[in-house]
C-alpha cells in the first residue's frame, strides 16, 4: 500500500517481514457504525448490518489488503503473506480460525516488500486463487486451500507500473476475464491526471500467452482504488481509499460496467456511499460481495498497517442500488 510510506517506516522494503505463529488466536469485538448515533443504518446505497473489530495476541496479526468471502467462510491476505482463514455466523464469533502464510511469491519471502500482496481473487469452481503482488507488479496462481503456487508471472504490460502502486485490485469475472487496477499508476505518468491505469486480461493472466487491453478508471477526485467485487448483474464495485489530514483514512464505494469493455476505455465510477467521520472510518482495503437469499451484502476490511492506532475493521452492509 503506497499511502503507507507517509505514515511509517514499517512498509519500507528492508522491513522484515513478520510472520504469524503456529498457534492461531483471534477475537472478534462489535463496533458501531456511527459512535454518535448508535441507531444509523443507512450510508448512501448501504445499510449497516454489522461489524467487527478483530484482535489477536499474534503480533504479525493485522495488515489485511485483501479478502475472501464464500458463504461463511473468510480469508483474509495481509501485506505481509499472511493469510488468516475463519468461518463466522449471524453470533459474530469467530470459528475454526487458522493461520498461514503463502507459500511462494516474489523472491524468497525474508522482506515485506517480497510478499507485499494487496489483491486477492478466485475461481469458484475450480478454486483456484490468483494474488496480486506490489513492489514485483507480479500475479501468482495459487490452489483453493493457498498450499502451493501453480504458476506465475509478472506481465509485461504492468512493467512500468509505479512498485508501490499495484497491482492493487484484481478481479477475476464470471466470464473468466480478469480485471486488475493500479493505485496510483496513471496515463503516461502524468501525475496530475485523474485516471487509475488498468488492465482487462481475456484468460489468466499467469499465462504469458494473454495480451490484456488497457483501459482507465477515474476515482473519485484525491482517492485511489484498492480493491473490487462484482455484482450479481455484471457490473463491479470499486473501493477507493483516500488519506488526508486530520480525518486520516476515508474511504467511497463507486459503480462501475465493464460490461463490453473496450481497449482504452475510460471508466467512471458512480458514488454509492462514503465512510469518513463521524462514522467508522479507518484504512479500507478488502472488498467482497456475496448474496444472502436475494439480498445482495458487501463486506468491507481495513489494514491497520500494524500500528496500534489503526485497526482490524471488517463490516457487514446490504447493497440496494436504484438501477
Amino acid at each position: 500500500m503506497a499511502v503507507s510510506l507517509l505514515l511509517t517506516q514499517t512498509s519500507s522494503t528492508a522491513t522484515i517481514r513478520r510472520v504469524l505463529g503456529n498457534r492461531p488466536n483471534m477475537a472478534a469485538h462489535r463496533v458501531v457504525l456511527d459512535p454518535e448515533n448508535a441507531g444509523l443504518t443507512q450510508v448512501g446505497a448501504l445499510t449497516w448490518l454489522g461489524g467487527v473489530r478483530l484482535t489477536s495476541e499474534d503480533r504479525a496479526f493485522g495488515g489485511f489488503s485483501a479478502m475472501l468471502v464464500e458463504g461463511d467462510r473468510f480469508t483474509l491476505l495481509s501485506d505481509y503473506g499472511n493469510v488468516v482463514r475463519f468461518r463466522m455466523g449471524a453470533d459474530w464469533q469467530p470459528r475454526d480460525v487458522a493461520f498461514g502464510d503463502l507459500p511462494g511469491g516474489p523472491e524468497t519471502g525474508w522482506a515485506k516488500y517480497e510478499r507485499d500482496a494487496e489483491s486477492i481473487t478466485i475461481d469458484p469452481v475450480s478454486g483456484q486463487t490468483w494474488v496480486g503482488f506490489e513492489w514485483a507488479n507480479a500475479i501468482w496462481r495459487f490452489d483453493r486451500a493457498l498450499s502451493r503456487p501453480e504458476a506465475h508471472a509478472a506481465p509485461a504490460a504492468m512493467r512500468r507500473w509505479p512498485s508501490g502502486g499495484g497491482p492493487e485490485a484484481m478481479l477475476r469475472l464470471r466470464d473468466s476475464s480478469f480485471l486488475v487496477l493500479s493505485e496510483d499508476g496513471r496515463p503516461r505518468g502524468d501525475a496530475k491526471s485523474p485516471a487509475r491505469l488498468g488492465l482487462h486480461f481475456p484468460g489468466d493472466p499467469t499465462d504469458p500467452r494473454q495480451k490484456p487491453a488497457p483501459f482507465l478508471y477515474v476515482p473519485p477526485a484525491d482517492y485511489d482504488p484498492v480493491d473490487m467485487a462484482q455484482l450479481p448483474d455484471g457490473r463491479v464495485l470499486v473501493l477507493n481509499r483516500r488519506f488526508s489530514i486530520p480525518d486520516l483514512f476515508t474511504a467511497k464505494l463507486t459503480l462501475i460496467d465493464p460490461r463490453g469493455l473496450q481497449p482504452n476505455q475510460v471508466l467512471r465510477g458512480r458514488q454509492l456511499a462514503t465512510l469518513a467521520p463521524p462514522l467508522l472510518h479507518d484504512n479500507y482495503e478488502a472488498l467482497a460481495v456475496v448474496r444472502e437469499g436475494r439480498d445482495t451484502i458487501v463486506w468491507i476490511a481495513s489494514d491497520d498497517n500494524n500500528e496500534v492506532w489503526e485497526q482490524s475493521l471488517l463490516l457487514k452492509f446490504r447493497l440496494r442500488l436504484a438501477d
